[in-house]
């Protein structure tokens, strides 16, 4: 569908139009006229797939009529990090330009002082982190009381980061009668059973299942020592026609340990993790998406906030021990049809989790020497 198909209103359509927007994607085609009916709705979506766009567009269109100078909260969008509520509420901006609808972004790891001024003045669209958001709650800075849209965004990695509980007491301090509105990359049966508490009759949307990797992204493993690896990636990595390569570690401690073996080979990377500060991770995503810095060394969690466009080189370090990680993680390149490199490094202990990985993609990948 193009996006004049969609009946929007005219300040939403402009904005769009100066964005570029034309040809809706899947899970936009699906989303965007359901979310507008009024629907409840589970959507299955992988990242890159254009899924912020199909739930923030409806949200500002459902919202502008009602839109005040100073207003409660109608829309509550809950997502795991901080880089994912940042880069949505950019997204809300961008829609946004020419409405009058208010929206704010809250998040852990910085002082509430800046953020409680803004809820103070006003807002319609909240996106939060669970665990902000239930603390200013329980400080009673925040009502959800006329709530009409809730969000649940990246849900799968919500409840892998532990946020169950706190969603659970969020869900106990907004109106019974609401649009629900839950996304996840992954659909397990964990999932699922959470899902169906919380919304009714959904419309369901499956668009391009997990299992599945682009085939814009050339993908290929080296079976090595483990001790070689840091090796064979410093050689990698002097390839300069590479402009920027995104390298994933399983732990937090081992992205701060090979950013520090790379700078011995004259290689100047940055870590991105949760135990990282706001500002040094804002400021490692900046340097990377501008070319200061070529190298990314991130670890799964903190990566689901990295949006760059043009991003050719993916590394795995490190095989990750859940299959539907992998294909997140090279969902990072080849994306809107564009090619990219997905290499992996696979010692001994890590052949089991490898063979997970083949088993779920359906692909063999080549052996690289």
């Amino acid at each position: 569908m193009n996006f004049q198909e969609f009946n929007l209103i005219p300040p939403l359509h402009k904005a769009l139009e100066e964005i570029g927007y034309t040809k809706a994607t899947d899970i936009q085609s699906n989303a965007i006229p359901n979310i507008l009916k009024g629907s409840d709705l589970i959507g299955c979506a992988q990242t890159g797939t254009g899924k912020t766009a199909a739930f923030a567009i409806p949200i500002l269109q459902l919202l502008h009529t009602n839109a005040q100078p100073k207003a409660a909260i109608k829309a509550l969008i809950l997502t795991p990090t901080r880089e994912l509520a940042i880069q949505i509420d950019d997204n809300f901006k961008m829609y946004g330009k020419y409405m009058p609808v208010k929206h704010l972004a809250i998040f852990g790891g910085v002082p509430q002082g800046k953020q409680v001024a803004a809820l103070k003045k006003g807002v319609h669209i909240l996106i939060a982190t669970p665990g902000r958001l239930l603390d200013l709650l329980q400080q009673k800075l925040i009502s959800l009381a006329q709530l009409q849209i809730l969000v649940l965004d990246e849900a799968d990695r919500m409840l892998d980061m532990g946020f169950v509980n706190d969603v659970k007491k969020i869900l106990t301090q907004v109106p019974s009668k609401k649009q629900t509105l839950f996304f996840s990359a992954t659909m397990p049966a964990s999932i699922r059973k959470f899902a169906n508490t919380m919304v009714r009759q959904p419309v369901e949307i499956n668009v391009t299942p997990v299992s599945s990797t682009a085939k814009t992204v050339k993908q290929g493993v080296y079976f090595i020592n483990k001790n070689e690896k840091t090796r064979l990636l410093g050689q990698l990595l002097k390839d300069t026609s590479i402009p920027r390569s995104l390298v994933f570690t399983r732990t937090k401690h081992g992205a701060d340990k090979l950013v520090k073996q790379l700078s011995k080979m004259g290689i100047h990377a940055a870590a991105i993790h949760g135990n990282k500060s706001q500002n040094a991770r804002q400021r490692a995503l900046s340097d990377f998406r501008d070319s200061r810095i070529r190298v990314l060394v991130a670890t799964d969690v903190a990566a689901r906030g990295i949006d760059i466009e043009e991003l050719p080189h993916v590394v795995n370090y490190e095989i990750p021990n859940v299959p539907e990680t992998y294909v997140h993680r090279i969902g990072r390149t080849g994306r809107a049809g564009m090619s990219g490199i997905a290499i992996s490094f696979c010692d001994q202990e890590e052949k089991a989790d490898f063979i997970n990985i083949q088993k779920l993609i359906g692909f063999r990948m080549p052996v690289l020497q």
